[in-house]
């Protein structure tokens, strides 16, 4: 007598996840812990293995061994959805036996079995588990490797780590490839939490809000411990103003720098788009002179409405008989300005001033939101004290000054030096008319701290 047919609509599945049952070229969930990702992975794929044409592998970049795997988990999922007359549960496989026969389920490392990987055949889909530390030479590798199968997919799960690792960048912070489906899931996504994991959710909340929202809002690590504008990025991550932000065109664009040589330079680019500053790109590099820079800038495309140099700019540079303003000033003659000369402490407030109007394109300014996270006060004796440290200090200094700028009125507007000024003068003068902020609350040219920097 057969074993009757499984029931797959009485087993219990998260309304958020549902979208792994679509054909889809690429399946990312990420997001914080509790949030269901890889018991939802391990449950669609076990349901569609029912069909016995499935040929599964479950990879992730580090695997020293089968326990390292996701095999256990698939194991226990087989068991409480009453799958064991389905599936054979073997030391390496998983193999499905009566209507799932055909199914099977591989585990593998990535980095290190290069040739192996390569030499698949036939897999219909691929789940790469915490795939934050999935490398890109991986995915270049797996990728047409399991895209050699007419409709095969890859899914990805991963809680985030840094911003800077590569499936955060591909998946989350780039526009993600065609064909990919890309969802957050958090704590909030799990309708069977326990109480207890909700008390530990909130004890968290109130002790360590930054573990927080790493751990379970599914944040990158912030590391803010000792940061300066540490409140200021808490609020911008938790009103996701760190997002996409595109170039608006016909929107001038102003950049504000902080010089070095030997210490970074650093370029923060930002559009006044209504009340809010749009800081839609940053760069950074070292022991490069001022040419590098403004041809950086040129390559841009941005039509600049103000270039803004902090003070040590009028300083003469060895070599040319010239000094940075100056030198600047030939290429943009009626949009360089310096930043009046405030107190470390003034600039600092001013930087907080523009925070909560600011929104960060996330993957073209991802250096200089590290840069803020790393500007800290410094370390004496085990603790911090009010002054900030130099180290790490040029980003933030580069953002200070776009505060102070950004409360200065100018009129003037300049474009690539490839189009004709005259022309791109007479057509945006009009239409620019009331784009610039009306607070001019710090005096131009050099001034003492008052401490009353836009009211503080």
């Amino acid at each position: 007598m057969s074993a009757p047919a499984l029931d797959t609509r009485s087993i219990d599945f998260p309304e958020k996840m549902q979208f792994l049952f679509q054909p889809a070229k690429f399946k990312v969930a990420y997001g914080g812990r509790a949030g269901l990702k890889s018991w939802s992975f391990a449950r669609a794929l076990l349901i569609l293995g029912l069909s016995g044409k499935e040929r599964i592998l479950c990879a992730r970049e580090l695997q020293k061994s089968i326990d390292e795997s996701v095999h256990k988990l698939l194991a226990d999922q087989i068991s409480l959805m009453g799958m064991n007359y389905l599936y054979d549960v073997q030391q390496a496989h998983i193999l499905g036996r009566g209507s799932a026969e055909g199914t099977s389920f591989s585990f593998e490392g990535l980095r290190h079995n290069v040739t192996k990987i390569k030499s698949y055949e036939g897999i219909t889909r691929c789940w790469v588990e915490e795939a934050a530390k999935f490398s890109k030479n991986s995915f270049n590798v797996l990728e047409p490797t399991i895209f050699r199968v007419p409709n095969s997919e890859i899914w990805l799960s991963f809680n985030p780590e840094q911003d800077e690792d590569f499936v955060y960048i591909h998946f989350v912070l780039h526009r993600p490839p065609p064909g990919a489906i890309v969802v957050k899931t958090t704590w909030r996504d799990n309708q069977w939490l326990t109480p207890e994991i909700l008390e530990s959710i909130r004890h968290l909340r109130e002790t360590d809000y930054d573990e927080y929202l790493h751990v379970y809002e599914g944040h990158t690590k912030q590391v803010l411990e000792g940061a300066i504008f540490a409140d200021e990025l808490r609020s911008a991550v938790a009103e996701n103003r760190i997002t996409s932000v595109a170039y608006e065109r016909g929107v001038p664009v102003s950049v504000a720098f902080d010089l070095g040589y030997a210490d970074m330079t650093c370029m923060w680019f930002w559009q006044k788009v209504g009340f809010n500053l749009h800081v839609i790109n940053y760069y950074q590099n070292r022991l490069k002179h001022i040419d590098h820079y403004l041809e950086k800038m040129q390559s841009m495309g941005y039509l600049y409405t103000g270039v803004w140099l902090p003070h040590d700019a009028k300083m003469k540079t060895p070599g040319t008989r010239m000094s940075i303003e100056e030198q600047v000033r030939a290429l943009y003659p009626r949009i360089t300005h310096i930043v009046p000369k405030l107190s470390v402490q003034d600039r600092i407030n001013a930087g907080r001033t523009i925070f909560p109007k600011c929104y960060f394109d996330a993957e073209r300014t991802i250096e200089g939101i590290k840069g803020l996270r790393g500007y800290r006060y410094e370390l004496r004796d085990g603790k911090f004290s009010r002054n900030p440290d130099h180290e790490g200090s040029d980003c933030a200094d580069a953002f200070t000054y776009m505060g102070i700028a950004s409360a200065q009125r100018t009129g003037a507007i300049d474009c690539k030096l490839d189009l004709p000024r005259s022309v791109t003068e007479r057509g945006l003068r009009g239409a620019l008319s009331g784009v610039f902020d009306n607070a001019r609350d710090v005096l131009l040219g050099e001034q003492r701290s008052t401490n009353r920097w836009l009211g503080r």
